[in-house]
């Protein structure tokens, strides 16, 4: 699920980007020297004109109707958006290792080094019968021709034997797709792989094992069918993070990373929470989440027009996918109900600068890093 046509990808200094926060304007003279500076500090002023921005172009919402079609026809919306853009849209989002270094090579054990070790966590139960929930259930997948995309023209069949497994209502812990790996992470809204295959050409740990989903059955056959998807380091699959009565293909406590990013804000606010909620299950004890979405007041909120607008900070795009604008507090709510511990919340104050036609955007990221404590309930379900 892509977040933004306006996510723009971030500077780089030298070849490699430098973490935010490591390049401050001091003389605005210099703005259009670089692509972009950091912590950026607002005006009063400015504050004050982008809250009225914000009134504006939320005082006309989009009536009733319209919304249940946007939320019904959501996997059509986004669906539609991949078959015209494919994988040529965005860029491999290789920033997520400076930002990230929990995805980095040699990295996937350091979150947890000074943490209980194995033998002190909870153990995942080994099986799980019908009785315990309902069964895993997988969509179709599909594969395509190639089209001179670096797409391949068969899903291997490694693939299609993981979809008959998960297919099953009794399935054992120590048979779900990457089950011998000793590092997992998960992507959701993983959208055609510009997550996923900076992380699986990056790092090279024999014990890495990535899961990946969208929402969008168009935008998961892109990821399967493209030349460096590796089934036996990685599994796609579309998964709605919104149904409740759809398991993910992994166990409960199975999960060490859980990637969200700009998808979060994509789905409805009511139902934000239960999906994190879910999510959180997955991790292990010491797993981290991790999250990079839109804040408030950011230059994609301000540039929607009146009549955009479906409830306060939740917009529309013209092409019937939607996105909302955060403010940190309402993260850490989310994810602290969830039962996780904040270990980063920052905003990213951002002044990307468009120095061939002279022009400012101020955008407004957040980005968090969640961790789930030492603390089991033995009564739960295994599968989420």
């Amino acid at each position: 699920m892509a977040g933004s046509y306006t996510e723009g990808e971030l500077g780089a200094v030298g070849g490699k980007r430098q973490q935010f926060g490591s390049r401050f304007l001091s003389e605005p003279a210099r703005v259009f020297h670089h692509n972009a500076w950091d912590n950026v500090e607002w005006s009063e002023e400015q504050a004050a004109a982008a809250e009225r921005k914000v009134q504006e172009n939320s005082a006309q919402r989009v009536c009733q109707d319209k919304q249940v079609d946007y939320e019904l026809n959501a996997h059509k919306y986004w669906n539609d958006f991949y078959k015209i853009h494919e994988n040529g849209f965005f860029k491999d989002r290789h920033w997520l290792f400076t930002e990230f270094p929990e995805l980095a090579p040699g990295q996937n054990q350091n979150h947890l080094k000074d943490l209980p070790s194995e033998n002190e966590r909870s153990e995942v139960p080994q099986c799980r019968s019908s009785e315990n929930g309902p069964g895993l259930i997988i969509e179709e997948q599909h594969t395509c021709s190639s089209n001179g995309l670096g797409h391949k023209t068969q899903t291997p069949s490694l693939e299609e034997n993981v979809t008959q497994k998960l297919s099953h209502l009794e399935i054992c812990a120590d048979e779900f797709p990457g089950s011998s790996a000793t590092y997992r992470i998960l992507e959701v809204g993983c959208g055609v792989g510009n997550t996923v295959f900076p992380i699986l050409q990056t790092n090279n740990d024999p014990g890495l094992f990535v899961y990946c989903c969208d929402f969008s059955s168009t935008a998961v056959e892109l990821v399967q069918t493209n030349s460096a998807y590796d089934p036996s380091r990685c599994f796609a699959f579309v998964h709605d993070l919104c149904d409740e009565d759809k398991s993910y293909p992994v166990p409960r406590g199975s999960l060490d990373i859980i990637i969200l990013i700009f998808v979060l804000s994509a789905i409805v606010p009511d139902k934000m929470q239960k999906a994190i909620n879910r999510l959180s299950r997955l991790l292990k004890p010491g797993g981290m989440m991790l999250l990079r979405d839109y804040g408030r007041y950011d230059m994609a909120q301000l540039r929607f027009k009146k009549g955009q607008c479906l409830s306060d900070n939740f917009y529309v795009r013209g092409d019937g996918t939607r996105v909302y604008f955060f403010t940190q507090d309402e993260l850490d709510t989310l994810f602290t109900t969830a039962g996780l511990k904040k270990v980063q919340n920052l905003v990213d104050r951002r002044l990307q600068v468009n120095r061939g036609k002279q022009l400012t955007m101020y955008r407004v990221w957040i980005q968090c890093k969640y961790r789930k404590p030492f603390l089991s309930s033995p009564t739960e379900s295994t599968w989420a």
